[in-house]
């Protein structure tokens, strides 16, 4: 009888099968690789006799070794150079020959170009044994094109116990950069594979190596559904490795680009590769598109994080090379956004992917687009002001050319300058003040009468009810007419995913917090000698004043952000008020606390206009009062001394600043509003762990209902009751699995800096014990022991003294926990004990992974999260994390 291979390698066969009976790809041998040079020589020489014999006889390499030694050094040194993906495109010149290293994708008619692309030789070589020098070391799997490799693959196999971690680390562990396969720019891209997931780095750097999810989401969050047809990644080699998909991934995708700090000038230069989501909106767009021609509206929901930027620069350029019958289908794409910095951010993105020279323009006035279009420019991108004349002259003027026009973002900016200047160019359209750019947009989508010959395709990750009617799908549900996005790249996924931080994790009320403190101030567990005095007169005086409010926020960020080093020591603040005599007032009772403390840092403000405040002469602005323009308020709140920034507006939509980890509430928020807002917290940083909302105004089940419409999840619940670590301690300590005493070993080894051979060998010790229990036990450990370091990390957010023993059990548990074997319903049952309420534990409270960008590349590996309270050991304090990587 013939079982199941349910091994690597029969994953390894299953996919090479595919490839090669299905997707006709050729399979190689480690007798065709030439590991001096990396490629596969027999198919690369083959290619080049096949497709250009004339060139291959200028160079000789059939004649001598030595000309082939030189062709092999000079195409070796071009792809070092240039990379794979230039090389592919461009090909490479030996002197005397041009050589074409891939054929493109057809166009429509031309027979000639299928012809030749049917020539393009793509292969897999599995266990190719690629070192020299280590003989034993093989890769799973390798991609080749043409004989050169543009593909790698480590492959992992749940029957196995492994999984993508497991090949994710592999590569940190295993494959050298200093090897020329895995040097940089050598291959596209680096797949970690397994069953269930998949993950991709474009660089490899050992532990700096940056892996991504290249995932298609499961109920509106990470990971991937189940397949009724088969392995749940087999999208990856049956949809994304055929011909046809990775040939235009190379063509219009793949890139290596270069980005510039302005303040330093410093170059540095990255491999990008697309997302899967980023990929899919993008192929999906370009063929309804393809299908239906111009003259659709297009809505792509995609949170913050889910790299916006890139996906409309590899739509914009692959629209005008749509064509149909031999013609285009869209003549010039105009790109709109509000966002300064993203305008100049687009604009370079869009020219680094662009092929043709001088495709890409800016229209900063109307004259300047205006002329761009008269002129025929393919791609011209410019600002949400110009929106009317878009709207109104190509209808016009233009009837007989075919537009394409992306909306970036369509919500009001960081100032009040575009939302004047668009009340001005749609007055009639829509005169509710509180309208922002979205509502105006809208209101001239449906009092124009727009030409067929335009497609509009806007991008938001917050639409509002209008916008979805105006942009989306509408479908049939209950016998009502109901609009959906085209497209849905969800927060829930982005925050699981790590992109973006969950800025719901550490919210609270000032009510709450307080009901928080009065527990903690009758726990003999903790200190009182500093009692809360200002937050119980503050509450229970019912006395919300401007002054008391303002007071309790410069201590909160003093005590609670500046001493617990939230980012390293460089965390900021803001202070987001009702209007502008508010922001007013509460900018000169802050800037007073400040030096009343002899506090180090400074105060910004934020308002548009000027305000006559009580009546005083000349009115003021916020760039006299700050001493500096508004312009420059984004890169001066970045430096010292200035670490609060106090707003009425301005700043609540479009601003993304890394360094912002706290927010002081005192506004009524509502639906799309509250999230625009305390998103503006979201952004990761090398150094964030966590965020922080104090809201004096509003109500949690407010916030609740205004996020679960983007979230797609419940978001908040009721405040914590922090005596809930006490019976959850009590839950695991009834399995004996560990004692006081190796938590203190282990804890104070960890925080030694112990190597892993003296620290696996007790935690497996535990781990054994585990193993030993009932699963319906191990259910409950591993629950409970979930549920204390969710609910203390929430905790450390609040609480101004922390319990050294929870702070080592929590930093214990973050080391035991990766090691536990998941029970069959270990995920269904996650804090459901039966021994234990916990309807008041906050599930948003979570493990989450926050993906950041540094300067190095480099990825930070998971530590412990723990409280981080200031009266504790230094070194416990800098525990306060949760797994990080990188943002894309």
């Amino acid at each position: 009888m013939k079982f199941t291979n349910t091994k690597e390698d029969g994953f390894e066969t299953l996919i090479v099968d595919w490839l090669v009976q299905h997707n006709g790809y050729e399979e190689g041998s480690n007798d065709d690789y030439d590991k001096e040079y990396a490629v596969d020589e027999t198919r690369l020489l083959r290619f080049l006799r096949d497709t250009q014999p004339t060139e291959v006889a200028k160079l000789g390499i059939d004649l001598s070794e030595t000309k082939k030694r030189q062709f092999l050094n000079r195409l070796s040194s071009e792809i070092t150079k240039r990379g794979i993906i230039d090389v592919l495109r461009n090909g490479v010149k030996v002197y005397p020959a041009d050589l074409i290293m891939f054929y493109l994708t057809p166009t429509e008619n031309n027979q000639k170009s299928h012809e030749m692309f049917k020539k393009n030789i793509f292969s897999v070589t599995r266990q190719l044994h690629y070192a020299s020098d280590r003989a034993k070391l093989a890769l799973d799997l390798c991609i080749f094109i043409n004989g050169l490799p543009v593909i790698t693959m480590e492959l992992k196999n749940s029957f196995t116990g492994q999984c993508t971690a497991d090949a994710v680390q592999q590569y940190k562990d295993d494959r050298e950069p200093k090897d020329i396969l895995f040097s940089f720019k050598r291959c596209m891209v680096h797949f970690a594979v397994d069953d269930c997931t998949i993950e991709f780095c474009t660089k490899l750097a050992k532990e700096d190596s940056w892996f991504l999810p290249f995932n298609k989401g499961y109920h509106d969050g990470a990971g991937n559904p189940p397949n009724p047809d088969g392995i749940m990644t087999d999208y990856l080699w049956k949809d994304i490795l055929t011909k046809t998909k990775l040939s235009r991934i190379i063509e219009n995708y793949a890139q290596v680009i270069t980005e510039e700090d302005e303040e330093t000038k410093k170059k540095k230069v990255k491999q990008v590769f697309p997302r899967y989501h980023q990929l899919d909106v993008v192929e999906k767009l370009l063929a309804d598109v393809r299908e239906n021609g111009t003259g659709k509206r297009y809505l792509v929901q995609h949170s913050a994080g889910s790299g916006k930027s890139n996906s409309i620069a590899w739509l914009a350029h692959q629209l005008i090379g749509l064509e149909r019958d031999g013609k285009s289908i869209i003549d010039t794409v105009l790109v709109v956004t509000d966002r300064k910095i993203l305008d100049k951010q687009i604009r370079n993105t869009i020219k680094q992917f662009m092929q043709v020279k001088s495709t890409v323009v800016w229209a900063e006035h109307s004259g300047d687009l205006r002329k761009a279009i008269q002129d025929g420019r393919r791609i011209i991108i410019t600002t949400v002001e110009k929106f009317p004349y878009i709207v109104s002259e190509i209808g016009q003027e233009h009837k007989e050319r075919h537009f394409g026009i992306i909306i970036d973002e369509a919500h009001s900016g960081q100032s009040g300058r575009n939302s004047a200047q668009m009340n001005l160019a749609l007055s009639g359209l829509a005169t509710d003040e509180e309208a922002d750019n979205e509502d105006k947009i809208n209101a001239m989508m449906e009092g124009r009468k727009l030409v067929p010959t335009a497609s509009y395709f806007a991008f938001t990750a917050t639409p509002k009810n209008k916008t979805l009617e105006v942009f989306g799908v509408p479908y049939e549900e209950d016998g009502k007419v109901k609009y959906r996005p085209f497209h849905v790249y969800t927060m829930k996924q982005a925050i699981q995913e790590g992109f973006i931080l969950d800025v719901l994790q550490n919210y609270t009320t000032i009510d709450s917090w307080y009901r928080i403190m009065k527990i903690i101030e009758n726990d003999p567990q903790f200190d009182k000698k500093r009692a809360q005095k200002k937050l119980r007169n503050f509450v229970e005086g019912n006395e919300y004043t401007i002054k008391r409010k303002a007071a309790m926020m410069v201590e909160h960020f003093h005590e609670q952000v500046i001493a617990k080093g939230k980012i390293g020591g460089q965390a900021r603040a803001m202070v987001v008020t009702a209007s502008i005599p508010r922001c007013i007032e509460y900018y000169y009772a802050i800037t007073k606390l400040l030096a009343e403390r002899h506090s180090p840092f400074k105060a910004i403000i934020a308002f548009s206009g000027e305000h006559k405040f009580h009546g005083q002469e000349p009115a003021l602005t916020s760039a006299a009062m700050n001493g500096f323009p508004d312009a420059k308020i984004p890169s001066t709140f970045k430096k010292d001394p200035y670490r609060l920034l106090i707003v009425a507006d301005m700043f609540q939509t479009g601003f993304d600043e890394p360094l912002l980890h706290t927010m002081y509430v005192d506004k009524m928020l509502y639906d799309i509003k509250a999230v625009q807002t305390l998103s503006r917290l979201n952004r990761c940083h090398p150094k964030k762990r966590d965020t922080f909302v104090l809201d004096f105004y509003n109500k949690p089940e407010d916030i609740q209902k205004a996020f679960s419409t983007y979230y797609k999840t419940t978001i908040l619940s009721g405040e914590t009751d922090p005596n809930k670590l006490y019976d959850l301690i009590a839950t695991m300590e009834e399995y004996q699995i560990f004692s006081t005493e190796e938590v203190e070993h282990i804890v104070d080894l960890f925080l030694n800096g112990a190597g892993r051979e003296r620290l696996d060998p007790l935690l497996d010790a535990n781990t054994a014990v585990y193993k030993d229990l009932e699963t319906e036990d191990q259910i409950k450990f591993k629950s409970a022991a979930k549920a204390f370091v969710r609910t203390y990390g929430f905790l450390g957010a609040i609480l101004p003294y922390g319990n050294v023993d929870w702070e080592k059990l929590s930093i214990y548990l973050n080391l035991l926990i990766p090691k536990l074997p998941s029970p069959r319903d270990d995920d269904l049952s996650e804090g459901i004990l039966e021994s234990i309420d916990l309807n008041n534990y906050r599930p948003e409270a979570r493990d989450s992974m926050s993906i950041v960008l540094d300067d190095t590349d480099t990825e930070v590996a998971p530590v412990p999260t723990g409280n981080g309270g200031h009266i504790i050991d230094d070194r416990l304090s800098s525990q306060v994390q949760h797994n990080q990587r990188k943002k894309f």
